[in-house]
């Protein structure tokens, strides 16, 4: 179930944006690298980077949830409609 809760700015937007699209190209890399001997300092390095995405892209939310209020579940996920700046409680419980 999808409820839309609230709306972002452009440049709120854009940041999430930037923050979502670091975070998902280091899953990617994750993906494709190994955890051999040969990558083991570049495995190290992109799980440090991944870490460090999470945790802001993790902040961003924590921020503009507060900023706006937005209503929170235990069993849901905001999400971001990158069109329309739209924000949505996503989960199967709401």
């Amino acid at each position: 179930m999808k409820k839309r809760i609230g709306r972002v700015s452009e440049k709120e937007k854009k940041e999430i944006q930037v923050l979502s699209n670091r975070k998902n190209g280091l899953n990617e890399l994750l993906r494709i690298i190994s955890t051999g001997d040969d990558n083991k300092l570049h495995y190290e390095k992109l799980m440090i980077d991944l870490i460090e995405a999470n945790i802001s892209f993790n902040q961003w939310w924590d921020k503009m949830s507060e900023r706006y209020q937005w209503e929170k579940h235990p069993n849901a996920n905001w999400e971001i409609d990158f069109l329309t700046n739209e924000v949505y409680l996503v989960g199967d419980s709401l």
